[in-house]
């Protein structure tokens, strides 16, 4: 027997008075998972452990919120996980500094959460509430095949708050059992990895050849930037509240122009019959590009964020990897060299003479560190490939037809 898990994306009705509640019980399960981050960094020997972390924590944060106890828990096993995240990475001699939650959601087990077929009963900071599935007809998609399948057990949701549209999706975890068998040829079809690169001028590459330009981005950006300096300069009431407006009107653009390239990303990605979206790692990016802002990073994680749900509907993992000399590697022969990138835009092989866009290249080279990394797909005994402009690249290099 092998165990198949797949997470089903699901929008929630909820009513104005619900809604708000919701956003309550958000704000302070941030507060509690950031609260169980502070208290770990006062100490130079970062604590990992959870039972310490507990011991540590939670009477101060039951104490100062209204979170119920397994809310309460769920927010220290984020933060403990968060926190294990950068103590592994400066192990590895790597940059890393204090996680910091952000996003809009909140992690839910059988015990906060109570799930039926149409609906969920959600913890709150003030009793529980009831939310209806908004589903699609049934047929051919994830609800039905996993959602709606008496095969598959619910095992958990991640509640997420769309600031954009106002809205709240439920991203509900099932497993099933099923028999194990020896993957055949359509298995490796499907076993397929998409890398992404991140950038300033290019916002996003795919290993497939799609470009989605930071151009338009970075030129609003500066729109509002100036927009905002004239109104601190004015310094008057009425300013500020414009100054607010303004910051929530971009904020909202921003993030429905990242959504719209995040479902590119994911249609390629079934296009292409990819079980896996692999990006650089997100950590420290912002040391690692020249030019990159604040806004950047915060960009760059919405939009790995955006992805990772789309793709959960589509039954597409999305993972991170290791960007180490991605942008020196030679994507065709292998060879890594400083002065194969020869500018931002250019990369030329020295040994080869292979000449491709830098970005492409580097998203060639993210994906082939995720095939390096685990050679066998999450089907079984299936190789991995990589997605290509044209046909795909196997682990152990060889083209099916041609690399482009």
């Amino acid at each position: 027997m092998a165990e198949i898990r797949r997470t089903v994306v699901v929008k929630l009705d909820v009513t104005d008075s619900d809604a708000a509640l919701l956003d309550e019980t958000i704000d302070e399960y941030l507060w509690a998972c950031n609260y169980v981050v502070d208290d770990a960094w006062q100490d130079d020997y970062k604590p990992t452990s959870k039972s310490k972390l507990h011991d540590r924590t939670y009477g101060d944060v039951r104490e100062q919120t209204r979170l119920q106890a397994n809310l309460v828990q769920s927010a220290r096993n984020r933060a403990a996980e968060a926190i294990k995240g950068v103590v592994a990475r400066w192990q590895n001699g790597k940059k890393a500094s204090q996680p910091q939650f952000t996003t809009p959601s909140i992690r839910y087990d059988k015990r906060s959460a109570t799930f039926h077929n149409d609906h969920v009963s959600l913890s709150t900071v003030d009793g529980r509430i009831d939310a209806e599935y908004v589903l699609p007809p049934e047929g051919g998609n994830p609800q039905t095949t996993y959602l709606r399948n008496g095969d598959y057990e619910v095992t958990g949701a991640t509640l997420q708050h769309r600031d954009s549209t106002d809205t709240f999706f439920l991203h509900i975890g099932t497993k099933a059992e099923v028999e194990s068998e020896i993957p055949d040829e359509g298995d490796t079809e499907h076993s397929t990895v998409l890398g992404v690169d991140l950038g300033i001028e290019q916002l996003a590459v795919t290993s497939t050849g799609m470009f989605w330009s930071g151009g338009y981005l970075n030129h609003r950006r500066r729109e509002y930037e100036r927009v905002r300096g004239d109104l601190q300069r004015v310094g008057t009431e009425s300013a500020h509240r414009t100054l607010e407006r303004i910051g929530d009107r971009e904020t909202r653009w921003v993030e429905d122009y990242l959504h719209r390239i995040s479902k590119a990303i994911v249609d390629e990605a079934v296009a292409h019959n990819c079980d896996t979206i692999a990006f650089e790692e997100l950590t420290d990016i912002r040391e690692r590009l020249p030019g990159a802002k604040k806004f950047h990073a915060w960009a760059f994680r919405r939009l790995y964020d955006y992805v990772a749900y789309k793709a959960d509907a589509k039954g597409i993992e999305t993972t991170q990897v290791d960007p180490a000399y991605t942008s020196q590697r030679c994507s065709k022969c292998g060879t890594t060299l400083e002065e194969n990138r020869q500018s931002q835009a250019r990369f030329c092989c020295q040994k080869c003479g292979y000449e491709v866009n830098a970005d492409y290249n580097a998203a060639k080279n993210i994906g082939f560190r995720l095939l390096r990394a685990g050679q066998k797909s999450p089907h079984g005994g299936a190789t991995r490939h990589l997605a290509l402009k044209s046909g795909t690249l196997n682990v152990n290099g060889g083209y099916s037809p041609a690399d482009q």
